[in-house]
């Protein structure tokens, strides 16, 4: 078994089309094809499901997968110790991001890291925090930018911003026209809320704060994210409260508003795995320090 054949069996488990792959890892289809049945031979056992329409993981091909991605990424991450370990300068990094971050501060971190390594190669995906945590401790990313968490065992987490969520209103709402904003201007609406199933800081918080108000009643509509709840509220079908940064929504049908006695703000950071040589280097932390945004001094911020 060779490494480049756990390469094109990762390939073809990701794009479950062997074209796409093929053209992925610069061979001919029929090589490729060659190559896979060649390790299921070596395995003893089939790891796709072909047909005409579809290509599909067995069940041995999912846990195989999940093991090559863990075997390539210890490969790329001993090459990183010993360019570490000789003073090389890291040649890829890779970042795992939430999206509020991809309009905040990481533009501005991969400005920085590009002046300073020119030659580097940047990789980003989007995912969750904790997806990104799981990338994290599997060494499948360098660094997450995401919602705060502790700093256990290997992973350290510092802040670096916070968002400010306000009542998002459709253009033509009532409450739009309103000066100010009380908790109970908000008892003869619909709600949309974050979906209680996700249990993060803030589907936690708005929940356990509609209820502190007697207004779980009024929740109509709930949803995954803030774009499903933003098009909700536009589309007039309640009222809900989202991300400040929302506001850069080009063509909005909504505004946002603030609620007196609603104070919500919660972090985002910078998190890696102290045992990654390539987050592990002073000079790639010190750039993302640079970019922490202090604190609002009227405000108090909250992680829940």
């Amino acid at each position: 078994m060779e490494i480049r054949q756990l390469t094109y069996f990762v390939a073809v488990a990701e794009e479950l089309h062997f074209g796409r792959a093929a053209a992925r890892v610069h061979i001919a289809q029929p090589a490729l094809s060659t190559q896979i049945r060649a390790l299921e031979r070596e395995l003893g056992v089939q790891l796709f499901v072909r047909s005409t329409r579809r290509v599909e993981l067995t069940v041995a091909g999912e846990t195989f997968y999940d093991r090559c991605v863990r075997i390539l990424s210890d490969i790329d991450v001993s090459a990183e110790v010993t360019r570490s370990v000789a003073g090389k300068t890291a040649r890829k990094i890779r970042i795992g991001t939430i999206y509020p971050a991809t309009i905040g501060v990481l533009p501005a971190f991969l400005s920085k890291i590009a002046r300073k390594y020119p030659d580097i190669q940047l990789q980003i995906q989007s995912g969750s925090t904790g997806d990104i945590i799981r990338n994290l401790e599997s060494g499948q990313i360098n660094l997450g930018f995401i919602r705060p968490v502790e700093n256990i065992g290997s992973l350290r987490f510092f802040s670096m911003a916070n968002d400010e969520y306000l009542l998002a209103v459709a253009k033509d709402s009532q409450l739009a026209g309103l000066d100010e904003i009380g908790i109970d201007d908000l008892r003869d609406q619909k709600i949309i809320s974050f979906s209680r199933q996700n249990l993060s800081y803030t589907e936690r918080y708005f929940t356990e704060m509609f209820a502190e108000h007697d207004l779980a009643r009024n929740i109509a509509y709930s949803c995954d994210d803030t774009f499903a709840l933003i098009s909700l509220v536009s589309a007039g079908l309640g009222i809900g409260f989202a991300p400040q940064w929302t506001k850069d929504f080009p063509n909005r049908n909504f505004e946002l508003r603030k609620v007196r006695g609603v104070d919500f703000r919660i972090g985002m950071g910078v998190a890696w795995n102290t045992e990654d040589p390539t987050a592990a280097r002073d000079d790639i932390i010190d750039i993302a320090r640079s970019l922490v945004r202090p604190p609002r001094q009227s405000a108090t911020a909250l992680s829940l």
